[in-house]
């Protein structure tokens, strides 16, 4: 029986447990919190049930195949619901656009936003959806250990794709300020800016409006329940409040992991933690990758989020709002060009009460903030209140209502925190962008250049942010160690 200890307890940690149990590995996950989930744990509080990090459900097919590979279905666990609409967005000029759930009325919308756009869009996500396949099957699920990976028959035809950016394709389509906003939104998810990402990604279009936004009912965090549920069934053993404090190694090789200053040994350790903190668990001179290394990555955002109970039901809210009713640039610019608190910043509200009586006390209404940071800036209460009243006038303006008399009570969690919980490098909250030199084979290998035996998975190695693509992550690990593991024995 081979042994294999798993730090972290995100979704890509336990997408590899189960793959891992399943074939044949004795498997142990050590988490350092009080619970599991990582960033996607959950808040309880006052009868309250909040998501505390992902809140999009996208890409629903990556979830229903990870669930297949045991046999299994998403609804054997729990219930999803598309939104509908999907998601609305604010703008400068004070106006908003709803996304609706059908393709069909998205292209009256931007037929009537701006002439000849419908027809445009249509043909525009024949091709995103065609590079959706393209990047399932030849791309996603690929270990990123050599370049030549990438190289089939239908991504060479693609190579043009990789040299001109998103915003780019999109803008030489489209003139209208508000569709270019709407239609650059989705490859935020990937933790860069539309300027710097290849156009390839816009299959992340037709992950929106093809595929379409859901919701588990119960919050994002009935994923990591369903995934628990399925690894202890598997026979994982999942540990919780074991702060790993040394990676044991012997002659370059993998020794066990140090909990409370007791070796667990190990044949093979796989971290799903921060992946520049998991290399400080080791001697210097068995690190993969140096600091300075580390200083010169774009890194994707951080954010502030809030956690907010109200005393009452409100109106005009969506389960997703997006506004965008300032200047994106000049927020982009704070985040990545010239790191620091923006002036007036963008910012995401959720209210998944309107979806989900069962987050909520009966009249009252949850609330869920998050405004995107640049990592690695000074973080205080002061700050987070200052953004917390700047955003809320504005969506007390947009949504015409008074709400700041019927908050009763709201949790911040920013920089520090990401540090403290999830010993985060300067407090990203989403690893590593997905910029052109940062993709596949050019992140952070999965397997260790220096330690036999250690493996990486999650959103600073492949396939790289977001929750599919840290399921994804999990099971590339996983395939990696047993067949590593099978060719020794």
């Amino acid at each position: 029986m081979q042994y294999v200890n798993i730090i972290g307890s995100g979704f890509s940690s336990l997408s590899a447990a189960c793959y891992l149990a399943d074939s044949g590995f004795e498997v142990n996950l050590f988490e350092k919190n009080k619970s599991i989930g990582g960033r996607a744990r959950k808040m309880v509080k006052d009868g309250f049930i909040f998501d505390m990090g992902p809140s999009w459900y996208w890409m629903p097919d990556v979830f229903d195949n990870f669930f297949r590979d045991f046999g299994k279905k998403t609804s054997d666990f729990y219930e999803l619901k598309r939104l509908a609409p999907a998601y609305r967005v604010y703008f400068e000029d004070g106006t908003s656009i709803d996304i609706p759930d059908s393709l069909d009325e998205i292209f009256k919308i931007f037929e009537k936003e701006e002439p000849g756009a419908g027809k445009i869009l249509s043909k525009f996500l024949e091709g995103a959806g065609n590079n959706y396949r393209i990047a399932m099957k030849n791309l996603v699920y690929k270990p990123g250990i050599s370049p030549l990976e990438l190289v089939t028959f239908e991504t060479i035809k693609k190579l043009d794709q990789f040299v001109v950016t998103i915003s780019r394709q999109i803008r030489k389509r489209f003139k209208n300020p508000k569709l270019i906003k709407i239609l650059e939104f989705p490859v935020l998810f990937l933790g860069a800016k539309p300027q710097d990402t290849p156009a390839f990604y816009n299959f992340m279009n037709h992950a929106d409006f093809v595929l379409g936004t859901w919701y588990p009912l119960g919050g994002m965090h009935k994923v990591v329940e369903a995934m628990e549920t399925l690894a202890l069934s598997l026979g994982v053993k999942i540990h919780t409040g074991s702060n790993v404090q040394k990676i044991a190694t012997e002659d370059g090789k993998i020794k066990g992991l140090v909990i409370d200053d007791a070796l667990i040994p190990s044949d093979v350790v796989l971290s799903g933690a921060d992946y520049h903190h998991t290399e400080t668990l080791l001697p210097f001179g068995l690190r993969s990758y140096k600091n300075s290394y580390w200083q010169k990555k774009t890194f994707a955002p951080s954010s502030l989020l809030f956690y907010v109970g109200f005393d009452k039901k409100l109106s005009g809210i969506l389960h997703h709002m997006l506004f965008f009713d300032t200047d994106f640039e000049a927020h982009a610019s704070a985040i990545y060009d010239d790191p620091k608190w923006p002036k007036s910043p963008l910012f995401y509200a959720s209210f998944t009460s309107l979806t989900d009586s069962s987050v909520a006390p009966h009249d009252r209404e949850s609330g869920f903030f998050l405004i995107p940071l640049a990592p690695g800036l000074e973080d205080s209460d002061t700050l987070r209140e200052k953004y917390f009243n700047m955003i809320l006038e504005r969506l007390e303006k947009h949504t015409n209502q008074s709400i700041k008399p019927f908050i009763s009570f709201k949790e911040s969690y920013c920089l520090n925190d990401f540090i403290q919980d999830y010993n985060s490098y300067k407090g990203n909250a989403y690893g590593m962008a997905n910029t052109l030199l940062q993709t596949a084979f050019l992140r952070p290998k999965i397997i260790s250049k220096k330690v036999e035996n250690l493996y990486f998975t999650g959103q600073l190695t492949v396939p790289g942010p977001g929750v599919p693509p840290s399921l994804i992550s999990g099971k590339i690990a996983a395939e990696l160690i047993s067949q590593n593991t099978h060719q020794k024995v």
